[in-house]
């Protein structure tokens, strides 16, 4: 039984793949992944600290996941085990486990990876349970689907869940940078000429997987040695090799980036003929229809918001039928959202209002709860006045407790958000006014004076 299958992959070190070769030997070498891994963050300080537990790693592929658990293995001088749900089942568990206690009892410490350990059945994820509740493991789990759906309570019980995200654009061309000049591992053997543009293009195609973005530009090194001109990547090469024209997304001097612009101030505009044709443009470009209709949903956010609020439900609902049905039937229902969205009534109220909010949180200082807003689930806790003198606004007039504070009270009320008068705004602008009335009455019946939002 192999119990190193990624140790082998892609043969010797000579034939494995510029992904296997560049796999971080250290923390400093790691991408990505800073809210673990960053200074003072908690997968961080577990392993200066030499304690590591049970964990699941997940998040898209191509993201660390491997990488992160040889990577921990390194650090604390474990040994490393792998498997791949695919390929065992209990009977290797069973093996893994009596190995790993033949380690702990010569004094050394012993880490199982699981690859898609979502494909593992209840009864295979519970065979892990004895090995890890006594201490004969680290199990660490690798999955791109949500533990809370493919993993059974008891297993996800004994280990920490970490989300890892997909790479940014920055993180994916300095990883292919340094593919292409280090000598060692990567291909720097030879002096590449590859342009800033070109290489946000391959990260922009490999959509947050470095594994991709490693295999586009191995290949295209590959095929341009082919071609006899070894030492210089161009945009064709990477059209050839992902076998879509790249040209159509640069027809007229639109880039891929620009035609999505076009895209979305065509709906911003309420021009749903314009909007229909940049959406016909970059699938006849061979864009992903799933990009598009992951950028509808934000347009139907913020666009059209609470003007509309169909509209984000019709934009999800379109990104669900493209995944479910694929090509053409998403296509159409896409361009049904992307109609909607186009006519609908436009309100970036919402918008403004989050951004605003997350800068006034941002500049403010971290206010503590008012008691009054406080909850109270123990006769403790409303000895010490959580909860007091709270209004509950269901027993008020029109259910609303005019005059009642709600922002810290250290923070004076200030407005974000401030609908337009289109759509339903327009009325939910005429109720918020009409609120404010009853605030400015109550408290004027109080004695006090009307605070004014900033």
């Amino acid at each position: 039984m192999n119990l190193n299958l990624f140790e082998a992959e892609g043969g010797g070190r000579e034939y494995a793949p510029l992904a296997a070769r560049l796999r971080p030997q250290t923390v400093a070498d790691y991408v990505g992944q800073e809210h673990l891994l960053g200074p003072d963050r908690p997968l961080r300080k577990a392993l200066e600290r030499d304690n590591i537990h049970s964990m699941i790693l997940w998040g898209p592929p191509g993201v660390g996941k491997t990488s992160l658990a040889k990577l921990i293995a390194a650090t604390t001088g474990a040994e490393f085990l792998t498997m791949s749900a695919v390929l065992h089942g209990v009977k290797d568990i069973r093996e893994f486990g009596e190995l790993a206690k033949k380690h702990r009892q010569a004094g050394k410490r012993t880490i199982v990876f699981v690859d898609e350990v979502h494909r593992f059945n209840k009864a295979q994820q519970d065979a892990f349970l004895p090995y890890v509740e006594d201490g004969d493991f680290v199990f660490v789990g690798a999955t791109t689907e949500n533990p809370s759906f493919e993993l059974n309570n008891a297993l996800l019980s004994r280990a920490r869940v970490y989300l890892l995200k997909s790479l940014s654009i920055d993180d994916l061309t300095g990883l292919m940078r340094k593919a292409l000049t280090d000598a060692e591992k990567g291909l720097g053997e030879v002096e590449w000429d590859i342009s800033d543009e070109l290489l946000h293009k391959v990260a922009m195609v490999a959509d947050g997987d470095a594994r991709q973005a490693l295999n586009l530009i191995e290949t295209m090194s590959d095929l341009a040695e082919v071609l006899n001109n070894k030492g210089t990547l161009t945009e064709n090469m990477l059209a050839e090799v992902t076998q879509m024209s790249l040209k159509r997304f640069d027809k007229g001097g639109d880039v891929f980036y620009d035609q999505i612009s076009a895209l979305h101030k065509s709906v911003r505009g309420s021009n749903p003929d314009a909007s229909l044709y940049w959406f016909a443009r970059m699938l006849d470009g061979g864009c992903d229809p799933l990009y598009i209709a992951r950028r509808v949903v934000r347009m139907a956010s913020e666009e059209i918001g609470n003007a509309d609020p169909r509209a984000l439900p019709l934009a999800l609902a379109a990104w669900d039928v493209q995944e479910r049905l694929g090509s053409p039937e998403g296509e159409l229902a896409i361009a049904q959202a992307i109609t909607y969205l186009a006519a609908a009534p436009k309100s970036n109220a919402v918008y403004k209002a989050y951004n605003q909010a997350r800068s006034f949180v941002k500049d403010s200082p971290d206010y503590p709860v008012p008691m009054h807003l406080r909850n109270a689930p123990t006769s403790l806790m409303k000895e010490l006045g959580y909860g007091h003198e709270y209004r509950y606004a269901h027993d008020e007039p029109e259910a609303y407790a005019a005059g009642e504070n709600y922002f810290p009270d250290q923070c004076e009320p200030v407005t974000l958000y401030e609908p337009v008068p289109r759509g339903l705004e327009l009325k939910i602008g005429e109720k918020l006014k009409r609120l404010k009335v009853l605030d400015e009455e109550a408290l004027a019946r109080a004695g006090g004076t009307p605070e004014s939002s900033k």
